[in-house]
């Protein structure tokens, strides 16, 4: 939904929410891409997954992580719509690849393990990364980078929020 679309990544506790939310504060249009057009679907062929397989492997936490996607038809649909200046798309999806390309840049926000460890801990269990299981999911992506967009520039999402959201801004030329 703008001429200029970034994407906003990293893992859960990064910060996407805080920065989604600072950029709404600041009066920039935001898709919650987790909240907004994520369901549980193959990431290659995007085809939701059925109830039956749903079912199956509702509790297995790496199963709902790999299967974490977006609406690729939705995104597009998004992007194509020039009527806001600048979009900003805060959240991850494990079939990126296949939009990844509609973006003018791509930002990961990125903490370290002590960071991460103290917001997580943090969370209640209905957020993800709010139960042990969940945490370790994080924590081996955090570790291996393993969903980390090539090419993505990264934002030291340790620093105070406003500060971290002014570098995001600055480096789309946008007046801080």
């Amino acid at each position: 939904m703008g001429v200029r679309n970034y994407l906003i990544e990293g893992v859960s506790g990064a910060g996407k929410t805080s920065v989604a939310t600072e950029l709404q504060r600041r009066g920039y249009h935001v898709v919650h891409g987790d909240r907004e057009l994520a369901y549980q679907g193959d990431p290659q062929t995007g085809e939701p997954l059925c109830e039956a397989v749903l079912r199956a492997n509702g509790r297995d936490v790496d199963f709902r992580h790999r299967h974490h996607v977006w609406n690729v038809d939705r995104v597009r649909s998004i992007v194509a719509d020039k009527g806001r200046p600048v979009s900003f798309f805060c959240g991850g999806a494990r079939n990126s690849g296949q939009f990844i390309g509609l973006f003018d840049a791509v930002f990961v926000l990125d903490v370290d393990l002590d960071t991460l460890e103290r917001r997580l801990a943090g969370r209640g269990e209905d957020e993800f990364g709010g139960n042990a299981a969940e945490r370790a999911v994080v924590f081996r992506v955090h570790a291996t980078k393993e969903d980390i967009p090539a090419n993505a520039t990264t934002i030291d999402a340790t620093a105070p929020l406003v500060l971290v959201v002014d570098d995001i801004l600055s480096r789309c030329g946008e007046r801080v």
